[in-house]
């Protein structure tokens, strides 16, 4: 380990690829899964899976800000114009709040409206809100627009990350990627 590294350690990376894998299966899912052309029994799997699936991204966002709270990234800094690094701050805090939002406005707008979350179920674990129509109905709204919100920020940060590894190739990118590597913070 070096005192200032140029990639995240592979904790951060596996974290960080786990969910990003996980949240890109779920918008597509999230949004089919409402197309009333689809078999109600397939959008009904989806409903499961985006449910059980939402709970994963909770707890994985937890464990995400515990791990970065316990192990700050100690990186070489890079060279960028300030607006850059402003960007990429603001994307960054904004992705962690819609990465929080998401998951609870889900996880409200289900038990709000009085239907199972199958895993949490399974262990036993009781419904944090009370059923109310108009609760489900407020966290469904949040939880709709705040996907629109998550794909305009997951494409900045794709976009972001792209520029920063084809063109500009100044190590950025490469502090994420590939998961796997000796060298860490």
């Amino acid at each position: 380990m070096t005192d200032q590294a140029t990639k995240y350690n592979v904790p951060a990376r596996v974290i960080h690829w786990t969910m990003a894998l996980i949240i890109l299966g779920m918008i597509p899912v999230g949004f089919l899964m409402l197309n009333e052309q689809i078999s109600r029994e397939v959008r009904n799997t989806m409903f499961i899976a985006h449910k059980n699936l939402g709970v994963l991204m909770l707890v994985l966002i937890f464990v995400r800000l515990i791990y970065r709270w316990r192990n700050p990234p100690r990186l070489r800094p890079v060279a960028l114009p300030a607006i850059q690094e402003f960007a990429a701050h603001a994307t960054h805090v904004a992705l962690y709040v819609m990465l929080l939002i998401m998951p609870l406005s889900g996880y409200i707008r289900v038990r709000a409206g009085g239907f199972p979350i199958e895993a949490l179920d399974a262990l036993g674990v009781p419904a944090l809100v009370p059923r109310s129509d108009a609760l489900a109905e407020v966290a469904k709204t949040v939880h709709f627009y705040a996907a629109y919100g998550i794909l305009i920020l997951i494409a900045m940060h794709v976009g972001a990350a792209a520029f920063h590894g084809i063109i500009r190739k100044d190590g950025i990118f490469s502090r994420m990627w590939p998961i796997f590597s000796r060298e860490s913070n």
